[in-house]
């Protein structure tokens, strides 16, 4: 894409996300998006699109887990984590140690969204990130890959009918539970 169309297009590409998701069911509990926060995730996507290509992300350092999904309450699954170790602890917009992805039906993966982690210690407050307060505590998983930790989630290339920033997504599938990344 030419470089003078680059903001536009992210300028309609930000706009369409957020009216799609102020009209789609958000989740009580999270509350509807400020418009506000769309600009500071407009960081999120300039600089997380490029990753739509797995190999992309793989070169930046991500390296994939298995599917995850919520096995007890039903709630949906987050997909297969591309963690970078080296963003833990991240508030940037522009570093999530985290970009989710789902299985695209053709043998490869769809960026679906990105997660932002920050190991919980004992002197560690729950990080807030775009107005919202992390998820966590968060036990350790993955085979301790992904340390106890607080977690926040934006789908920023999925809607989420549970909202933007909820961890499951109800539209996200695993093959079956642990599926290798």
């Amino acid at each position: 894409m030419p470089a003078h169309l680059t903001r536009p297009v992210l300028a309609l590409v930000v706009s369409t996300v957020a009216l799609g998701l102020a009209t789609s069911p958000a989740r009580a509990d999270r509350g509807p998006v400020d418009p506000s926060v769309w600009k500071q995730l407009a960081t999120t996507v300039s600089a997380t699109a490029k990753y739509r290509s797995v190999p992309l992300a793989a070169a930046a350092g991500y390296r994939p887990n298995p599917c995850t999904m919520d096995m007890n309450d039903g709630m949906g699954a987050m997909g297969y984590h591309y963690i970078n170790p080296e963003y833990y602890g991240s508030l940037d917009p522009a570093k999530p140690a985290a970009l989710l992805y789902e299985d695209d039906g053709k043998g490869g993966r769809r960026l679906t969204g990105v997660e932002w982690i920050v190991k919980a210690g004992e002197s560690t407050a729950r990080p807030t990130m775009f107005g919202r307060k992390f998820e966590g505590p968060i036990t350790a998983h993955h085979n301790s890959t992904i340390p106890t930790h607080y977690s926040l989630h934006a789908w920023l290339y999925k809607n989420n009918p549970s909202g933007l920033f909820y961890e499951w997504n109800p539209d996200v599938k695993c093959p079956y539970p642990g599926a290798p990344g």
